[in-house]
């Protein structure tokens, strides 16, 4: 084997940095998924689906750009949204611009359930990460998920601060 195919082994700090991410990975998706399931019978991934169409303009999105920012394919969005449509939560329809494509859109009721839902997900993230952290904690983290993020897309793509302002106004009404 030469030196550019070899794999370096992750050991001290590599090791205990990698094994607390990788925990923290494992254990924060399911605290939110019960809380949120608790709450408002909602999975992390649909609340994220449900938060992207509430700060849409029009509360509409295709739903390849939808795909695009849940980092899901588009048969995985399919299903969740199919989920979210029996609940009255999102409803689908042709998009008249290009008949190829199909769009999501947030319900009046769906729009009362992300609201609903946004107080206690955001205790739960304040509890869980940001209370845990000084503000120059915070920074630091948000630079290492970026950093982290570049490595994993070369597009730049979707950024959630695209988006949390418009929400969190809407929700606080």
């Amino acid at each position: 084997m030469d030196n550019t195919a070899e794999v370096m082994a992750l050991e001290g700090d590599d090791l205990e940095t990698w094994s607390a991410l990788a925990t923290v990975l494992e254990w924060l998706p399911a605290a939110l998924d019960t809380q949120l399931m608790n709450d408002a019978r909602l999975t992390h991934f649909e609340y994220g689906i449900m938060y992207a169409l509430a700060t849409a303009e029009e509360r509409t999105l295709r739903m390849s750009v939808l795909a695009g920012y849940a980092n899901s394919s588009l048969s995985r969005l399919s299903r969740a949204v199919s989920r979210l449509e029996r609940k009255g939560w999102v409803g689908r329809s042709p998009d008249p611009s290009d008949g190829r494509s199909t769009l999501a859109t947030l319900t009046d009721e769906g729009e009362t359930v992300a609201n609903a839902a946004t107080p206690g997900h955001a205790a739960l993230v304040h509890q869980l990460v940001l209370d845990q952290l000084t503000t120059a904690q915070k920074r630091q983290l948000r630079e290492i998920c970026l950093r982290v993020l570049g490595g994993l897309r070369e597009d730049g793509g979707w950024r959630p601060q695209e988006l949390s302002a418009s929400f969190m106004s809407k929700a606080a009404n």
